[in-house]
């Protein structure tokens, strides 16, 4: 029992020490705008004198002027009271305007800033850390939880001052006025504050569910509209509906006890107020029979109730609205701390122009530690020569093709390039010099000279070219707009064809010295894959090329073919070598496609 009791009491005091740290990193972000700050924190103190100065005016007029009917002039006079009252509204008024400015900008320039630290720490995130996590738990940290923190600094601190000052300045003017009086009016502070007290824990844990909650759904979300063409054609509605009403119900109830807990605090401040009021008026009235107190105190402390009691109702509503910024806080940081982890790309060898002589000794892959995927690999490419990577699904070939572009790290060998470990190359110039194709292309929203680009350092005499030499102008030019036209989200108006020129262009625009097409002729016809052979023809003569490709007609005029299974190399050399070996090769190109069959028999 001591154990857990032991155990229980190191977790709790490691969640505060956590939740402390993740206060002050937030509190960080608020150096390089000290003097804004510093400026709305005046305005507020003198918003503060402002409320605290009216009540007294009041107490002095109603208590000199209307009960004991002084009739003075000139500054002590009821006009320039009045006055005086009308002058400290409106300042109170024009300084409240300035601080709100003052603070939402600051709020907003602190939220820019993150989201831009937030989506650079993404950009530069390894695959591997991508693989285990979903992007719809990177997106609710870039939106949802950016805009907790938002509400925080808005909101929350420049107001926690407010009304920890205004306190303070209420406890300072009650004693000051009357002591018993206000060490009466502060007998119901100690229940409420015990109230907020045993709900604070249910508000952490039901934060953080909801957190979660809503991560699940923007996932859930960016899935489905990915997958919409699957689930029309599969008639998979009702299945993904009700797995969405699941999610949404779960979020709907989680928020609604959030709204329950919340619509706790403020009536119970409400409560209070009117009960500590009504003490006060019951207990004041008999001093004010036996002519013990002014009437003007009584309204005074009526309206410091009032005053006071606000300030504790904001403290509660901020409270839960810290609580919500903390666990907001705590899943932006466990992201941007993967900064250790993240990806440097200018660390390294600079190399302006990469030959292409690319050779793998005795490499060992696993992307758990544990399950090798590639197994003591050996080979060597040497500049301008073409070689295909054969096998059956999950032998390796794609694994390959991320290594050679730095994706992730191999825990046994050596790959080299151009003779330097790649490990020694920075990944910026290591990847400038490599194009791959994909068999699933990957446009963005935007125009065809924006995806052909992907940067600004490639004029459009560069892009033209490339859409000629990949045989895809001709049909640019028919679009009208020509470089202009607009590509829609992941390209949904062209054909897997003209998406496939298009990235083939993309690929030769940058110049590549090594060049990668991944399955890029699996999904287009017959005329599409000519024209995309004919465009290899045209630029291997002086790039490393790489295929991996099902179709004979891809592979069978590289230099060099490797044959993988399971992860290990079982043949290498150019088709009719390995045909003539009648091996492994020669066992894929029979069990393969008919196409296959009939070219190999050709």
């Amino acid at each position: 029992m001591k154990f857990i009791w032991s155990n229980t009491t190191r977790r709790n005091r490691d969640l505060k020490f956590h939740k402390a740290k993740s206060l002050t990193r937030l509190l960080q972000f608020t150096i390089p705008y000290l003097s804004k700050i510093i400026l709305a924190a005046a305005c507020v103190i003198l918003v503060n004198i402002a409320q605290l100065l009216k009540p007294y005016i009041l107490k002095l007029i109603i208590d000199d002027f209307l009960i004991n009917k002084s009739v003075q002039s000139g500054i002590h006079s009821i006009n320039a009271m009045a006055f005086l009252y009308f002058v400290i509204v409106l300042l109170g008024g024009v300084l409240t305007f300035a601080q709100v400015n003052l603070i939402n900008r600051v709020g907003q320039d602190i939220m820019k800033t993150l989201r831009n630290k937030v989506f650079k720490t993404i950009q530069l995130l390894p695959l591997s850390y991508l693989d285990k996590n979903s992007s719809g738990r990177l997106i609710t940290r870039a939106t949802n939880d950016v805009e907790a923190l938002s509400e925080m600094y808005t909101d929350v601190i420049i107001n926690l001052f407010k009304d920890v000052f205004l306190l303070i300045g209420i406890v300072y003017a009650m004693v000051t006025l009357n002591l018993k009086l206000a060490l009466i009016s502060f007998s119901v502070v100690p229940v409420m504050f015990f109230i907020v007290f045993l709900l604070k824990k249910k508000i952490k844990d039901n934060f953080t569910n909801m957190k979660s909650l809503i991560g699940r759904i923007n996932g859930f979300m960016a899935e489905s509209i990915s997958g919409m063409k699957v689930i029309q054609i599969f008639q998979g509605e009702k299945e993904k509906k009700q797995q969405f009403l699941k999610l949404n119900g779960d979020y709907f109830d989680t928020t609604l006890f959030q709204v329950r807990l919340n619509s706790i605090l403020r009536p119970a401040a409400d409560i209070f107020q009117s009960l500590a009021v009504a003490i006060i008026i019951w207990y004041g009235m008999g001093k004010i029979a036996g002519k013990t107190l002014e009437i003007g105190v009584l309204y005074a402390f009526t309206t410091y109730i009032k005053q006071f009691f606000a300030p504790i109702s904001d403290l509660a509503d901020n409270y839960t609205t810290i609580q919500s910024a903390l666990v907001s806080a705590d899943r932006i940081f466990e992201l941007l701390d993967e900064e250790n982890n993240l990806e440097d790309l200018d660390k390294g060898l600079n190399i302006n122009k990469i030959e292409g002589n690319i050779e793998f000794r005795h490499v060992w892959f696993s992307y758990n530690n544990k399950d090798w995927v590639l197994k003591d690999i050996s080979f060597k490419l040497n500049k301008g020569e073409m070689a295909a990577f054969v096998g059956e699904t999950g032998s390796g070939k794609t694994t390959i093709i991320n290594l050679i572009s730095g994706f992730y790290d191999i825990q046994r060998g050596e790959i080299l390039i151009d003779g330097v470990n790649i490990k020694d190359i920075s990944k910026k110039d290591l990847r400038r010099n490599i194009s791959v194709v994909l068999q699933d292309v990957f446009l963005f929203s935007g125009n065809i000279r924006m995806n052909v680009t992907l940067n600004d350092n490639i004029d459009d005499k560069v892009i033209n070219e490339a859409l000629k030499t990949s045989y895809a102008l001709g049909f640019v030019n028919s679009l009208g707009q020509g470089l202009d036209h607009p590509v829609m989200e992941r390209g949904s108006t062209f054909s897997s064809g003209q998406k496939q020129l298009l990235a083939f262009a993309r690929a030769l625009a940058h110049k590549p010295s090594i060049f990668v097409l991944d399955e890029a002729t699996a999904n287009i016809d017959t005329h599409t894959e000519k024209l995309i052979q004919k465009a290899i023809d045209n630029v291997i003569i002086n790039t490393t090329t790489i295929v991996i490709a099902h179709r004979l007609s891809t592979i069978r005029n590289a230099d060099k073919i490797i044959v993988l299974k399971n992860g290990s190399i079982v043949e290498m050399g150019n088709h009719n070598e390995l045909v003539t070996q009648n091996g492994y090769y020669k066992k894929l190109l029979e069990e393969g496609l008919e196409e296959n069959i009939q070219e190999y028999l050709a």
